[in-house]
């Protein structure tokens, strides 16, 4: 039988993986995980389950303290991702979407902000210019080309963050909490954003706690425990439809498991 974890599709992967913050906080308890070519990804648990520094290691933000994490069949550490070359194929083909965007849009103006990475990845000044025009058409954000971000909107900032990392044409997209704190517009725009990026191929790992569009935005989910393991895999479907797995690991309250038997849980005012 075939290792999934060696299997052709297989772009990212975490072997028994465990971090700690100064050496006595656990974040992750030996978690592995492969995440596959065009597949949408959800990692599922409260606040504090380890989703976000997950997603770190997945960028090389930080390193395994033990385990392993491969990138497109290489070793990923902070000796790989010393070598220039490596860290720019790297880097080229993994983009993150912070869930602060004020942590991610930091440059004078947007199109400061859009034209960095490019900048930093070699290309051209022409090929930079072509590259902003295109991704402030495609995200509908041409007129904020001029504005600075601290007068932007909570929304606009999010669109100018996410362009930050789309104008690189990542092939895997990382999103921390995509749509947390966002209006229902934006909500819904980020949303079917997510959905075209994943139609047109990119590979899409994303973390929350919100369960309203898990349909929408996975077609696998990997569900994390407070204790910092992954305590369960499925489609959305499957997950939602263990109430008792998502109290066991306070994705729900149990009062609505009890007002709902045993029928699909779907709605964000039910997370706790």
């Amino acid at each position: 039988m075939t290792d999934p974890t060696h299997a052709a599709d297989a772009l990212l992967v975490c072997t028994d993986v465990s971090y700690s913050y100064l050496d006595r906080y656990p974040a992750l308890d030996a978690v592995s995980v492969t995440v596959r070519r065009g597949e949408k990804l959800a990692l599922l648990g409260a606040n504090g389950s380890g989703k976000s520094t997950l997603l770190k290691i997945l960028d090389g933000l930080a390193f395994p303290q033990s385990g392993t994490f491969e990138a497109f069949g290489h070793p990923i550490t902070e000796d790989t991702l010393e070598d220039e070359q490596m860290s720019m194929a790297f880097r080229s083909r993994v983009g993150f979407v912070f869930q602060n965007s004020d942590a991610q849009v930091f440059s004078p103006s947007v199109t400061e902000e859009l034209a960095f990475g490019p900048l930093q990845m070699g290309l051209s000044s022409e090929q930079t210019r072509d590259r902003i025009r295109e991704v402030l058409a495609m995200l509908g954000i041409a007129d904020l080309a001029d504005r600075a971000p601290f007068q932007l909107s909570g929304g606009q900032k999010k669109r100018v963050a996410i362009a930050s990392v789309l104008i690189m044409n990542p092939d895997i997209l990382l999103f921390d909490e995509p749509t947390a704190a966002l209006d229902p517009r934006t909500q819904e725009w980020l949303t079917q954003l997510i959905e075209e990026l994943s139609t047109a191929g990119k590979t899409i790992v994303h973390a929350t706690h919100d369960l309203d569009v898990l349909d929408r935005l996975a077609d696998r989910c990997l569900v994390f425990s407070e204790e910092h393991r992954i305590v369960a895999e499925g489609a959305p479907d499957q997950i939602l439809g263990d109430p008792h797995l998502l109290v066991d690991v306070n994705l729900v309250h149990p009062s609505a498991v009890r007002r709902m038997g045993t029928r699909r849980l779907s709605a964000g005012p039910l997370s706790s």
